[in-house]
């Protein structure tokens, strides 16, 4: 299953880049995006970190030792310690999905925790 919410835009977000951005309000618990990814072994995950893809990989399976390159726009949302929406990983289909955990405005940016919810480092500083 592939599903794309309609009203979604990239654009550059506040010093983070480009992010996901809602065109109309959306409702809460709505499923976003069900998107594919494509799983790369331990090897590939060790050589990723020394690539730009470094930034924008999800750790992967049980035991996170891959990784995957999720396709359509899920690893262009931003983080968020209070994120408006939430990602699921399914190591059994190989799809990342996000819903949206509130009501999202039009105009507003749908972020989600890369740290889901655990305290742990970040690779980055988030703004």
């Amino acid at each position: 299953m592939n599903h794309l919410h309609p009203f979604l835009i990239i654009k550059d977000g506040l010093g983070k880049g480009r992010g996901v951005f809602a065109l109309n309000g959306i409702e809460a618990d709505t499923l976003i995006e069900v998107s594919p990814v494509i799983v790369l072994d331990e090897k590939d995950t060790a050589f990723i970190h020394q690539t730009h893809l470094h930034d924008y990989y999800f750790t992967w399976g049980d035991d996170q030792k891959h990784s995957a390159i999720a396709l359509g726009y899920i690893s262009l949302y931003n983080h968020s310690a209070e994120p408006n929406c939430a990602h699921h990983c399914d190591f059994v289909n190989n799809t990342i999905s996000i819903y949206t955990r509130q009501i999202i405005q039009a105009g507003e940016e749908l972020c989600i925790d890369y740290s889901m919810g655990e305290k742990k480092d970040l690779w980055f500083k988030p703004i």
